[in-house]
């Protein structure tokens, strides 16, 4: 019995730190917190998070990375419509890729692009007052807003040289005089009720809708100073993916439908078409008036 006493008495002996008692160790315990904590709160000092000066200078470095990030690379945008339906709905949410045209790339047939339609589909307006755009451009980039409604989002139908013609005797658009399987468009769909035969001019684009029946694009501005074209300076880049809402997350597939379309090149300069001449390049030859179609 006494030896086991004493066998117990001497367990402290065993610590490392010899002449130490039990509070002298639990102290040097809570002491090595208190250096933990110390020490992260030194490192969070030196970042200068702990201040309000901290906290704003992070809030405007994440800021201005975000808005780099939005402007040279990828940047959010709201669907306003139903006009690209069933590939894009209204309230969907897509990425831009900023960077598919910024490499000697340009846009090609089947993309579906966001483009700036000052002075091809909207007039050119007014300035805004620099605070409030700057403010503006600031948001939208971030998502927190919607883009200004001069933006547009449409797909590709045309790139600079090609002849583009509605209605074939199916009913269809031909590039270069070959139809075109639109199995993209909205069910039900005609390939338009406008009828056009045009020549797009090199370094512009003819856009349209996927819903045509909804859409106003290239053709509403048949006849107009442009002539519905867009300019390819124009674009900010090609929609890629859907990111908004969680449901409906996916990337945007190129489309086939265009395929077996010529280059332009490749295009006799003096055919026929639908039984007419080519028209000079931007003129349109369409049977119908521009307008009748709604959205």
């Amino acid at each position: 019995m006494d030896t086991e006493a004493k066998y117990s008495e001497r367990d402290p002996a065993t610590d490392p730190h010899p002449g130490e008692s039990a509070e002298g160790s639990r102290s040097a315990d809570s002491r090595g917190d208190t250096g933990t904590e110390a020490t992260t709160e030194s490192i969070w000092a030196r970042l200068g998070i702990g201040s309000w000066r901290g906290m704003a200078v992070l809030g405007v470095t994440v800021i201005t990375v975000v808005l780099l990030f939005s402007h040279f690379v990828i940047q959010p945008f709201q669907i306003p419509s139903g006009s690209m339906a069933p590939a894009l709905h209204s309230g969907d949410r897509v990425l831009v890729n900023k960077l598919a045209y910024r490499f000697g790339a340009e846009p090609e047939r089947g993309d579906v692009i966001v483009f700036d339609g000052r002075g091809s589909f909207v007039r050119e307006g007014l300035e805004e007052n620099p605070v409030s755009a700057a403010a503006r451009g600031v948001l939208t980039a971030t998502g927190l807003m919607d883009p200004d409604d001069t933006d547009f989002v449409k797909r590709v139908v045309g790139v600079g040289g090609d002849r583009v013609v509605c209605c074939d005797k199916g009913g269809g658009i031909q590039v270069n005089g070959v139809a075109v399987d639109e199995g993209y468009l909205y069910p039900g769909d005609k390939a338009s009720e406008v009828a056009f035969d045009i020549v797009v001019p090199d370094g512009t684009l003819w856009v349209m809708g996927d819903h045509r029946s909804d859409s106003r694009d290239s053709r509403d501005h048949l006849g107009q100073p442009g002539g519905g074209m867009v300019p390819v300076e124009k674009v900010v880049g090609r929609a890629d993916w859907i990111a908004w809402p969680v449901s409906r997350l996916t990337s945007l597939e190129k489309t086939d439908a265009f395929a077996r379309v010529p280059d332009a090149s490749a295009r006799p300069s003096h055919g026929r078409m639908s039984g007419r001449s080519a028209p000079p390049a931007g003129v349109p030859m369409g049977s119908s008036a521009p307008g009748g179609i709604d959205g």
